[in-house]
């Protein structure tokens, strides 16, 4: 059976499955996680990258869609974690790997999609959430 690609506007917080730690810190990690995916679709679609601000603002529209908020500050802190991380994946990878990753992240903001790379991607926004706690 086919797998249907997610709706891009679709609440990029449901990627809480097991991979992701539970509560707030699974919310933490999978806008991370979200906002990676989306960075590094704009960069490989628009070679561009988007700010601070811009990933705050979709985090917050993301956060709006389930009734939950977060302050502008924590909101800006996330969305430069994933800012780091998304340019460490295009800094490391060729063009082609990085629009697969691009595109094997964007599938796996679906929770029933499995994905091995999504998987590692999480565990690594786990990671530097945890190191990088405000």
């Amino acid at each position: 059976m086919p797998h249907c690609p997610p709706e891009r506007n679709h609440n990029m917080t449901e990627h809480q499955d097991s991979i992701a730690p539970e509560g707030e810190r699974g919310i933490l990690a999978a806008l991370i996680f979200a906002l990676v995916a989306e960075r590094l679709s704009v960069f490989y679609e628009h070679g561009q990258w988007f700010t601070r601000a811009q990933g705050a603002t979709l985090a917050a529209d993301w956060l709006a869609r389930s009734k939950r908020n977060l302050p502008l500050s924590q909101r800006q802190h996330l969305s430069e974690l994933s800012d780091q991380l998304a340019r460490q994946i295009a800094d490391s990878t060729s063009r082609e790997a990085g629009l697969y990753v691009s595109h094997e992240l964007q599938e796996a903001l679906d929770p029933r999609y499995y994905s091995e790379l999504g998987e590692s991607i999480m565990t690594e926004c786990v990671r530097i959430l945890d190191e990088n706690l405000q």
